[in-house]
């Protein structure tokens, strides 16, 4: 992994986000297409984007038995995309299933796509955690206790705050992917988000990817908005290593 800014195109549908992306002219960029738009446009959007040279991260968190993740995960590497995300909560077999079914499904010469775990989505706290999810450890032990099953079930990385990047890498391994949404530019509002960073502070810990999707989809003009963000992203020094 290339240390991608992945563009978040968390759009109802294919015209609105093409839209969106007429303002790149073109440019190839890593897209990731979540259960929203997914659902709406299906494979068909996957397709076209990857014809037009993006990169594509399919965010659809995969989470079910291992057997129906098996198969689901071999249909979704069958369609070209390069990551797919998987919940951590659904235990090592299911990870371990996944992993199975993505090297299956990708077709013969081409590269696997990379599988990452969701530890803790990025709107959650310690608080909600534990009172509504009934998990009594603390946010950070949940994490890296998802984090090294993803590791064991063969998986490339996992999905975190940036604020648990140096943690991972520290008790996982250095080489072990974090791709880190939740990034926010300084005058940005948090929104539903809880644990947050910006870009620069982002690669600073050691992430290895960053998701933006408002600060850029959202602003007036949002290649601008990608250049600004891509270059604090790639200016800043990482202390992880």
């Amino acid at each position: 992994m290339n240390n991608p800014l992945i563009v978040a195109m968390d759009f109802p549908d294919k015209n609105t986000a093409d839209r969106c992306l007429e303002a790149f002219a073109g440019e190839p960029l890593f897209l990731k297409i979540g259960m929203e738009l997914f659902y709406k446009e299906g494979p068909a959007l996957v397709q076209e984007w990857k014809a037009k040279g993006h990169h594509i991260f399919l965010d659809v968190k995969l989470h079910d038995i291992p057997n129906t993740v098996k198969s689901a995960a071999r249909q979704l590497a069958s369609l070209h995309v390069d990551l797919i995300t998987v919940h951590a909560a659904g235990g090592m077999k299911m990870m371990e299933a996944a992993r199975e079914g993505i090297e299956a499904g990708t077709p013969a010469s081409e590269t696997t796509p990379d599988c990452v775990a969701v530890t803790q989505l990025t709107s959650t706290s310690e608080a909600v955690m534990q009172n509504e999810l009934g998990i009594a450890q603390s946010l950070e032990e949940t994490v890296i206790h998802y984090a090294k099953n993803a590791k064991k079930a063969g998986l490339q990385g996992v999905v975190c705050s940036a604020l648990e990047v140096p943690m991972i890498k520290e008790k996982v391994g250095p080489t072990f992917e974090t791709v880190t949404p939740g990034i926010r530019l300084k005058e940005n509002e948090n929104n539903d988000q809880e644990r947050v960073v910006t870009p620069e502070r982002a690669r600073e810990l050691g992430s290895d990817a960053i998701v933006v999707g408002r600060s850029i989809i959202q602003a007036e003009n949002p290649r601008s908005a990608y250049q600004a963000i891509n270059r604090q992203w790639r200016n800043a020094s990482c202390n992880i290593g």
